[in-house]
């Protein structure tokens, strides 16, 4: 039974919504209701976003079918949580007009270390 991983959906759903609200914002601000009309601050906004969408449901789904197939409590709170931070660092790192590369790096390198031990999960635990 899945008890885990729809917490942290809803953590995140949460952060897809301020990442939403803030695009809106700006288009709001600079009255561009379609593409970003070539402004960097646009363009940035809504890359952050999409990254976040291009990211987050796919690691979700990962997490949720290790859940599903028994994988240990902790481990999936761990990579869960993981997850959440590293998508809320990549996010605020590449939503500076500076980029933190750091931040942004960290929160890819989180994400991917979500998908390559969940993927390898999902290979193992139908063998054991």
């Amino acid at each position: 039974m899945i008890r885990i991983v729809p917490v942290y959906a809803a953590l995140l759903a949460f952060v897809f919504i301020a990442l939403s609200a803030h695009v809106i914002g700006v288009r709001k601000r600079l009255k561009v209701a379609i593409g970003a009309n070539g402004d960097m601050a646009l363009e940035r906004a809504m890359r952050v976003h999409a990254n976040f969408a291009e990211y987050a449901p796919f690691a979700l789904l990962l997490l949720a079918f290790a859940e599903m197939q028994g994988a240990y409590s902790p481990l999936i709170h761990g990579l869960s949580g993981a997850l959440l931070v590293g998508r809320c660092a990549h996010a605020y790192g590449m939503a500076q007009e500076s980029e933190d590369f750091r931040l942004r790096g960290a929160g890819m390198v989180l994400t991917f270390g979500v998908f390559a031990i969940t993927a390898a999960l999902l290979l193992v635990l139908p063998l054991l």
